[in-house]
């Protein structure tokens, strides 16, 4: 037997292990099925190669808990260590196993798919072990080594008897981690981390159904027998080649991700680069609605089929993550423990192609088939929109596929409303005015107004749409959004032609003098307007302007830079001097009356914006019975 120290420039490596080295003490095991994992394919690439004439077969890697000796054994049948490569690379850290093995390998190697962190990796067992044993015994002909370490810088290593290949790691699990000895969270952390990995791991057995024989009788039970309960699918959807999955392959796949998600999503994005990064990956567009807030952290990055984490701020544009999925790429630059991201110039290449292939993939389903495309417009533009708003060379691509409803449920592009409403709604200016509702029930009266005068209304109601429009204004000519309720119907595209005023100067001065007294002017700008004798006497309006800001302040940005945090509720109150009742107003020679009728106008006005509540509304319905009567 012989023993030795642990050749690390710290002189006790483990404190460090247990404190610093893993901010969560649960990917232990990850690692160790990693370095498994790693053994199992490193003996597959040189099977393969003709290095070793030693069969390949199905290994599995296992995972045993004994309770009562309070330990933990994660077992492979990969390559094995002789006694001289357990000194070299288990007591050497700063070696890596995997990295001598990828240069010596290193053209042949290129896509066995190993892992590549054996070393450090291993000693994250000592986070949650008081005593690490390793049992290993090589593929080449020598015999098997027991190497045991109790958390110093000292060990013991002597010859075993193990007969077959492979390592078995025995954890000698300590009194503060003894959850690592529970079923239910070792399985959960298989399923967690391992679900995908490329070798197949067994964790127990399990009791299967057996079909009837011929000759059973109806009440005999159904034969059972036990099976080994292999808890992860080592060929996943994304390792394999989109020509050779279905529709229905990759919805399996989905559920298989997303076990507790019943909504089957619209379509997915099958990623796959190997030059000049390797990048494999499928994702998915969700029914997403108007909601921007849930959908986070749900695509799932993992390295070489190890999961590494669901936050893939960065790699994926933020736009997108509101999508679902897997990314894997071995390209990923990761810390020691796999866990953080670093900046690199991979990451913004990766980036930019996932941007592209989502781009691609939606202009093609777009040309192919509009009317589909239309119909998941509602739910999949929030990431569009999104899209154009963050990312300049998805707004180039995204401008020629993006759809603008009208309030008739017809889909416009861009090009194609512009083409519709240039002759009707260009302004005096020479400015096309691109009318919009957000929704339907709320300006079904302005929308109304806008449909009689032959103008086209779109309805835009996602939450990021005043974002959106600014974006549209900046970055194309001649051209203004204006909401259709932010003024009369006469004014929101400004022609030549002006109505001529029923009132004088003298009568409308006076008017205006009479709403004064009664409109409050902290809530209210008063604009007198000579309009079509039909359309209403008294019209709320909100500025454009406002009420963008205000809106873009809800959402994030906009607003703030102008100083607007907390802005009151302004209105312009617009008074049609043509009307029959602003006519009787200003001819109303007591001082009651008109104050009776400017406030039950003004209510009316108030009433059909919404904007008439609480004790306010119950006293203009006490009021308007009175006047009934």
């Amino acid at each position: 037997m012989a023993t030795g120290s642990i050749n690390v420039s710290v002189e006790n490596i483990f404190p460090l292990i247990k404190k610093f080295l893993y901010s969560d003490h649960e990917i232990f095991l990850r690692e160790l099925i990693s370095n498994a994992t790693d053994a199992t394919l490193k003996l597959k690439h040189l099977t393969s190669i003709g290095e070793t004439k030693i069969e390949y077969g199905n290994p599995l890697i296992e995972v045993k808990i004994d309770k009562d000796k309070k330990q933990l054994h994660i077992i492979d049948q990969g390559i094995g260590m002789t006694a001289e490569e357990v000194e070299k690379y288990i007591n050497q850290v700063a070696f890596s196993g995997a990295e001598e093995f990828l240069e010596k390998y290193k053209d042949s190697a290129k896509d066995s798919g190993i892992i590549g962190h054996f070393g450090l990796g291993f000693y994250s067992a000592f986070m949650v072990a008081d005593k690490v044993e390793i049992i290993t015994k090589s593929y080449k002909d020598e015999p098997a080594a027991h190497w045991v370490c109790d958390g110093s810088p000292t060990y013991t290593i002597e010859e075993h008897d193990k007969s077959e290949r492979g390592t078995e790691i025995i954890l000698h699990i300590g009194e503060e981690d003894t959850e690592f000895l529970e079923e239910a969270r070792i399985n959960e952390l298989l399923v967690k981390y391992n679900k995908f990995m490329p070798v197949s791991i067994k964790f127990g057995t399990k009791t299967e159904t057996l079909p009837k024989p011929e000759d059973a009788k109806e009440e005999d039970p159904a034969p059972t027998q036990e099976v080994d309960n292999i808890i992860n699918n080592p060929n996943p959807a994304w390792t394999k080649q989109p020509t050779d999955l279905k529709d229905e392959d990759y919805k399996g796949f989905y559920r298989e991700l997303y076990p507790m998600q019943f909504e089957e999503p619209l379509f997915n994005i099958h990623l796959n680069v190997d030059y000049p990064f390797n990048l494999t990956g499928i994702l998915y567009f969700p029914k997403l609605g108007q909601d921007m807030s849930i959908q986070k952290d749900k695509i799932q990055l993992y390295q070489n089929q190890v999961f590494v984490t669901d936050n893939v701020e960065g790699i994926v544009p933020e736009f997108l993550t509101m999508l679902r999925g897997v990314i894997d790429s071995p390209d990923i630059p990761l810390n020691v423990s796999r866990s953080y991201l670093q900046a690199d110039g991979n990451v913004k290449k990766i980036s930019s192609y996932i941007t592209r292939k989502v781009g691609d993939k939606l202009s093609t389903m777009f040309k192919n088939s509009r009317e589909d495309f239309e119909q998941k417009w509602n739910d999949i533009k929030i990431v569009i929109e999104y899209g154009m708003l963050s990312e300049d060379k998805f707004f180039e691509k995204a401008d020629k596929f993006a759809l603008y409803p009208t309030v008739d449920d017809t889909f416009l592009t861009f090009e194609e409303l512009q083409e519709k409403i240039k002759d009707n709604q260009t302004d005096k200016d020479n400015k096309l005015v691109v009318l919009y509702a957000s929704d339907k029930d709320e300006q079904h009266s302005y929308i109304t107004a806008a449909k009689d005068k032959g103008y086209e209304v779109l309805l835009l109601d996602s939450p990021i749409v005043s974002h959106l429009i600014q974006k549209l204004e900046t970055s194309k000519e001649n051209i203004t959004f204006v909401r259709v309720d932010a003024d009369h119907v006469n004014n929101l595209i400004k022609k030549d032609e002006e109505t001529i005023s029923k009132l004088s100067d003298e009568e409308k001065e006076s008017l205006k003098t009479d709403l004064g007294k009664v409109i409050p002017a902290e809530k209210y700008t008063v604009q007198l307007e000579a309009m079509d004798s039909d359309a209403s006497p008294f019209m709320i309006t909100q500025p454009e302007f406002m009420r963008r800001m205000k809106e873009m302040q809800q959402t994030g940005g906009g607003g703030g830079m102008f100083g607007m945090g907390n802005m009151p509720e302004m209105y312009n109150l617009v008074v049609n001097t043509n009307h029959e009742l602003i006519g009787q107003i200003a001819a109303t020679k007591t001082e009651k009356k008109k104050e009776r009728l400017i406030k039950q106008s003004l209510d009316l006005a108030r009433l059909s914006q919404n904007l008439l509540k609480g004790e306010e509304l119950t006293d203009f319905i006490k009021r308007s019975f009175e006047m009934i009567k």
